[in-house]
């Protein structure tokens, strides 16, 4: 019984994963369409694995079952937007936020209040609508959006975490920490950058 009920959650996980990727893709097309301006550098999007789910239920004391990866792993299905500029971040929250077949229930701005480490993103839980025989059941997905410069802040923390096994030495995380600052201030001086531009370019051809 349990090996079918996984089944069908592998399968809904799968189907709401393909269903946010096109429907965030329809989205950003758009978008692109009526503004004639692509805010995404790339898109990534993962299907957490039945062992890496095990895993994290475990260390919070729970069983390992479907049931509970269901009600307590709420990233199984992810989606990772990039951007060029902190403006294109939010730009995509009220894309995301203003469609009607997406449900978000809690977002989470680690942009304007950091984690301690430094980590930085925008992160947003939501629901997606998943259409079986049996009829529509909705699946949780987290979609985490942040510039290219958080991207690889966050790649290196990753690496580093796993290397470590999450025992990271005091001056590695101050060393992070001071990188975290830098590149929040990088950001905001390519978000001024790209405004500059932007004003010159409507000058030029008001001219």
């Amino acid at each position: 019984m349990e090996e079918k009920e996984l089944e069908v959650l592998i399968l809904k996980y799968t189907a709401a994963l393909k269903t946010l990727e096109t429907q965030i893709s329809i989205l950003l097309q758009d978008f692109e369409r009526q503004n004639n301006y692509n805010p995404v550098e790339h898109i990534k999007s993962r299907l957490k694995t039945y062992e890496s789910a095990s895993k994290k239920l475990i260390s919070r004391g729970y069983e390992v079952t479907p049931k509970n990866i269901e009600e307590h792993i709420h990233d199984m299905v992810g989606l990772r937007i990039v951007c060029s500029f902190l403006s294109d971040v939010y730009k995509i929250v009220e894309i995301i936020e203003s469609c009607d077949y997406i449900t978000v229930h809690d977002k989470e701005d680690y942009i304007t209040n950091p984690k301690d480490t430094g980590y930085s993103s925008y992160h947003l839980s939501v629901y997606i609508p998943v259409y079986l025989i049996d009829g529509v059941t909705l699946v949780e997905a987290e979609i985490q959006i942040r510039t290219v410069a958080m991207d690889f802040w966050a790649s290196l923390d990753h690496k580093i975490t796993y290397k470590f096994q999450g025992k990271i030495p005091e001056e590695i995380k101050n060393d992070m920490y001071k990188c975290a600052k830098n590149i929040h201030t990088l950001d905001q001086k390519m978000l001024k950058i790209n405004d500059q531009m932007q004003v010159i370019k409507e000058d030029q051809e008001i001219i």
